[in-house]
């Protein structure tokens, strides 16, 4: 039996993007001035708007005490973190004028419909459905309400996703996510990785070179978090060794917008076996001993613990 077509896989080469083009900004040479964070004695600009968070769905709670939730609060923007054909991420600033009351977000934002939206989704879609047949319709036939609608839909399965998860790494250890701290629109505030106080990013792991004990330790922490997002019933759909951040030894899994559910997709398993080998092989790569990156074996464990076999 002939087998499904996957949407292509992403390669580096000229010409060829990621399904979010998610290499970092500080990989990409001259393409966007590192964030700048206001001093410790600045005031947010009156002009900067209001918090958003009454306006917004909010993360699983407990809300983290790092969080700012108060409605006094404004968001000053520092500068862009990532940029992408789908999906800008800029650095944002949430503080309460006057205290001492602040936290740093990512804020990921989908492109308006008169953009180019996501390319080769047909895949990742199934298995999603929206109640109205209209709906299901203007999608199918991308017209712009149609991609509103798929601009959307990808913002709230990653936020979905990213909640979902974030609850079972609190509840296990064995994942770490950003926490998703809200969502409106086609917005998504993130949690931000990395150093707070200069504003810099977590590196990715594709940027690492890590000695053997390091390789070891971050195959093991990306073998559980696999084994949850199987056992959650997901793939990540475009898993690679740049959307997975390394903050303080811990692997973050990033970019969760195509997550796919392994069982009402029909591609799912393909799509889970796809993930296997991109990191496998990375892994590989870097020195890792095949045997223990083998992704025949890994992946069979996965379906196993997904309720595939």
């Amino acid at each position: 039996m002939r087998e499904p077509d996957l949407p292509a896989p992403q390669r580096r080469g000229r010409g060829k993007s990621r399904f979010d083009d998610d290499e970092p900004y500080f990989l990409k040479r001259g393409r966007h001035a590192e964030p700048v964070l206001p001093g410790p004695d600045d005031e947010p600009d009156q002009e900067d708007p209001w918090s958003s968070w009454d306006a917004a769905v909010h993360g699983p709670e407990p809300h983290p005490g790092w969080l700012v939730t108060e409605l006094a609060a404004r968001d000053t923007e520092l500068g862009v973190l990532k940029t992408g054909k789908e999906a800008d991420v800029h650095l944002v600033r949430r503080a309460v004028p006057g205290t001492d009351r602040s936290c740093l977000l990512a804020a990921k934002r989908y492109r308006d419909p008169q953009h180019r939206l996501f390319h080769r989704d047909a895949g990742y879609l199934e298995g999603r459905r929206v109640r109205r047949s209209r709906e299901m319709r203007a999608m199918a036939g991308r017209t712009a309400f149609g991609r509103q609608m798929i601009a959307g839909q990808w913002a709230a399965a990653e936020f979905d996703a990213l909640a979902r998860l974030w609850e079972l790494g609190a509840a296990s250890g064995r994942i770490a996510v950003p926490y998703p701290v809200q969502l409106l629109g086609t917005e998504l505030m993130l949690e931000f990785v990395g150093d707070a106080e200069e504003g810099q990013a977590a590196p990715r792991l594709a940027q690492l070179r890590p000695e053997h004990a390091e390789l070891r330790d971050l195959w093991e922490q990306m073998v559980d978090a696999l084994v949850v997002l199987a056992r959650a019933g997901y793939a990540h759909g475009d898993l690679s060794p740049y959307n997975l951040l390394v903050h303080r030894g811990r692997l973050v899994m990033i970019d969760l917008p195509q997550v796919v559910d392994v069982v009402a997709n029909p591609q799912g398993p393909e799509f889970l076996a796809r993930d296997v080998r991109v990191v496998a092989g990375w892994f590989a790569a870097r020195g890792l001993a095949a045997a223990a990156a083998d992704p025949a074996d890994l992946t069979g464990l996965l379906l196993e613990e997904a309720g595939l076999r």
